[in-house]
């Protein structure tokens, strides 16, 4: 079996928290990507976590806050966290974002 592709298609989501969906599509030691399904006015609350995050916005609108300050990404932006840099967001438009973490997360396997 080759391991190297997955659909989105095949992924089951899992609840996060209410309104916000991942799939963890592929991941090894040291990088993981997920998709995130995020409905509007959900919330992720203000949390941290060793691993490094890249994020892309592919649609909709979020207010992130970190503890420097707030700062809103939409389609088409794209935004990093450092590890155990203190994060979490407001889901302002229906959105659909991309994440990478390094290393991969295990609590996300």
């Amino acid at each position: 079996m080759i391991r190297n592709i997955t659909s989105r298609n095949n992924v089951q989501a899992i609840k996060v928290f209410e309104g916000v969906y991942r799939k963890t599509l592929l991941y090894n030691k040291q990088l993981m990507l997920c998709h995130f399904t995020l409905e509007k006015n959900a919330n992720i609350p203000l949390h941290t976590h060793k691993e490094h995050q890249i994020g892309y916005v592919i649609k909709g609108k979020l207010q992130f806050i970190t503890e420097e300050g707030e700062f809103i990404a939409k389609g088409g932006d794209s935004y990093i966290f450092d590890s155990n840099e203190k994060h979490g967001a407001v889901v302002l438009e229906d959105s659909e974002v991309i994440d990478v973490f390094n290393p991969a997360r295990e609590d996300y396997k």
